[in-house]
């Protein structure tokens, strides 16, 4: 009877253990910009993190962005300005696609 017990306590602890543990699934941040050959870089930032990607034929993407609020920064070149998106929302297991970015030409 006590090495039932014994045994069932044992599976019961390591039950709850592995239980306990959260698996954390990355999360990406993705968009498009356009005119895509004048996008250069993308930055992600947060108050906890800063992500940086290249934009590739117009498109770009963070693949291990953690849940929080980011400023989306497209680094333009010329006659082409950086453009910024604020207040893009992540959350836990949810991919974040902010869609189309529009460069705009300098004033």
């Amino acid at each position: 009877m006590k090495k039932t017990r014994t045994a069932l306590l044992g599976f019961a602890i390591a039950v709850t253990g592995l239980l306990s543990f959260k698996t954390v699934q990355p999360i990406s941040i993705k968009g498009k910009v356009i005119p895509a050959w004048y996008a250069i870089n993308a930055w992600a930032i947060s108050k906890t993190d800063t992500l940086y990607t290249t934009v590739t034929n117009g498109s770009f993407e963070f693949p291990n962005a953690e849940p929080g609020v980011y400023k989306i920064i497209i680094e333009a070149r010329s006659p082409y300005r950086h453009m910024e998106k604020d207040n893009i929302v992540v959350k836990e297991g949810q991919p974040a696609d902010i869609g189309e970015i529009s460069l705009q030409k300098w004033d």
